[in-house]
């Protein structure tokens, strides 16, 4: 069946199977596009809008991504997780004469938030991350866990001594790289794995000394997708770097990749999957930056499980995952959860609907904030047999407003549009958001200070002491330091010291990514039809599967130059 979007008045398509996944999960088909759907989840998470402020419990300095303008209290991370207080205190009966979301907002706004999404115990001198767990010595690092000596990047796991990355795994000293798998000593890599001391490359596998290099598998002293010798590839290597700047490099690889034929979705070990940059993954559609996902549609940002169990069966889910089964409609739900509908920051829960920041608890319904709970509704306990009769009346009474199978509303968000990761994929101006009935929020004022140093060419005789020095971004103006760990690594890597600040670096390496979005082409080699992330009007040429295949076959067997 087709619907249209209520807001961008967009028709998408609504197939069998999905009617037959929304009955299972006693919802009504969606009202909103797959986009707006997401743009709608994402206004609830906060990643990387971090504020200095109070404990409202301790009184002691924290960092928070709740800024201070907010009406309810936010604890410390530490004092949130302890016994001294009881978010069943602030349980209330339902009212039905009154929209459900009216009465959800009104507890949000009473009970404690925590300061930081993060599991404490496990990180240690990390306090500037969000969304994190078993950390070391990391700093501005978001959506990340299993990772030490990390700065300045986005959803890494089992790294060491990476800077500026996003999507990366297992991997170690590597610089300006994105969805990488298993690699060493690399910079600027784009969708590559299993890779050592490759610079400005996309899509190698397996691959050693290669520069300016697509497409490659198991290759060793390639520039340019040219073979060269150990001793030509050394003088190549340093000719470009002393003639040109990275920046300046990163723009001749990008024509360079634009002019070889690229691959129809970023995938490793995928089977009968549309989206793009999934890892394991197994009969789904519409999916990206995910791992080990099977039967799910719409799903984004799902980690992998240690054990590689997988996801199964989800639709419209957003960030964390970790064994998550029949879940709908959520964001940063994971570890575990079964069965849970129209949820925020839930983990650990089964049978749970419209709750947010709860963990370890079954059929719950509109509760903020519990933890080992059941049974309960806007945060307050009743038996079983009250449970399920309270709830169903409640679920048909939100179908008289309206309200059921709808996502937590945009408006009743504890974050501004702009504080949000929905800025980053769905940007809008102030004007826009505000438009929308939505909370725009601006920067706090602040003078931004002259920069106190002529940023040198290289690093060789650099001391700590530039760490005490303020840099301007050349971007934004926004001023920004430079940490000592960063000092060591530029210099083991080789490499300049930024220009512009971590959010302008993160902001730059998002754009490089095509839109979470599919569209029917035709493969530039055998014209059969695909769905792909490049648009129809892209200048690239993009190979179906097949030819891809081909393509790689012919690279392995020497045949390809």
């Amino acid at each position: 069946m087709k619907q249209t979007c209520a807001v961008s008045g967009v028709e998408f398509e609504i197939t069998d199977a999905d009617l037959e996944f929304y009955k299972t999960m006693n919802v009504p088909p969606p009202t909103l596009c797959p986009l707006e759907r997401e743009r709608r989840r994402l206004t609830w998470r906060n990643d990387r809008t971090l504020y200095k402020r109070k404990c409202d419990a301790t009184k002691q300095d924290i960092i928070s991504n709740y800024h201070t303008d907010h009406s309810f209290p936010v604890y410390e991370s530490g004092y949130w997780w302890s016994d001294n207080w009881n978010a069943l205190e602030y349980g209330r009966d339902f009212d039905f004469s009154r929209p459900f979301f009216d009465q959800f907002f009104e507890l949000q706004n009473a009970i404690p938030h925590c300061s930081l999404s993060v599991i404490k115990p496990s990180l240690e001198n990390s306090d500037y991350c969000n969304q994190v767990g078993n950390l070391k010595d990391c700093y501005l690092c978001f959506d990340t866990r299993y990772c030490e000596k990390c700065l300045y990047s986005k959803s890494l796991e089992d790294c060491y001594e990476c800077l500026d990355c996003f999507k990366v795994f297992g991997s170690e000293l590597c610089y300006e790289s994105d969805f990488c798998l298993n690699c060493y000593g690399s910079t600027y890599l784009l969708n590559s794995q299993n890779c050592s001391e490759c610079h400005f490359g996309a899509n190698l596998v397996g691959c050693k000394n290669c520069f300016g290099c697509v497409n490659l598998r198991n290759k060793q002293y390639y520039f340019m997708n040219q073979k060269c010798t150990k001793e030509e590839y050394e003088k190549k290597m340093q000719e470009v770097f002393s003639q040109f700047s990275r920046e300046e490099l990163r723009q001749h690889f990008l024509t360079h990749q634009q002019t070889l034929p690229r691959k129809w979705m970023e995938e490793i070990n995928t089977e009968n999957c549309t989206g793009s940059h999934l890892i394991g993954c197994k009969d789904c559609s519409d999916c990206y930056d995910s791992e080990d996902l099977e039967k799910c549609k719409y799903c984004f940002d799902i980690k992998r499980t240690r054990d590689h169990s997988p996801s199964f069966h989800n639709y419209d889910i957003n960030n964390f995952g970790g064994q998550l089964t029949e879940c709908y409609e959520c964001v940063s739900i994971g570890n575990g959860n079964n069965h849970c509908v129209l949820c925020d920051n839930v983990w650990g829960c089964s049978d749970t609907f419209y709750s947010r920041i709860c963990g370890q608890s079954q059929n719950i319904f509109g509760c903020i904030a519990l933890r080992n709970a059941k049974y309960c509704i806007l945060n307050k306990e009743y038996s079983k047999k009250e449970y399920f009769e309270l709830r169903d009346k409640i679920i048909e009474h939100m179908k008289q407003t309206g309200e059921w199978g709808e996502f937590l509303p945009m408006n009743l968000s504890p974050f501004a549009y702009n504080e949000t990761v929905a800025q980053e994929y769905f940007p809008l101006t102030k004007e826009e958001v505000i438009s929308r009935g939505l909370q725009w929020k601006d920067p706090d004022k602040k003078d931004y200070l002259p920069q106190t140093l002529k940023i040198p060419e290289t690093l060789e005789y650099v001391s700590e002491s530039i760490c005490k020095e303020i840099l301007a971004c050349t971007n934004c103006k926004k001023n920004y330091k430079i940490q000592k760990v960063e000092i060591e690594f530029y210099k083991k890597m080789k490499l300049p010291l930024p220009r512009k600040c971590p959010d302008c670096r993160h902001a730059a390496r998002v754009k490089l990514r095509n839109p979470r979005q599919l569209f029917d082409r035709t493969c530039a080699n055998c014209s059969d039809l695909f769905q792909t992330t490049f648009a129809p009007d892209r200048p690239e040429q993009v190979f179906c599967e097949k030819c891809f295949l081909c393509l790689v076959l012919k690279i392995v067997s020497h045949r390809f130059r």
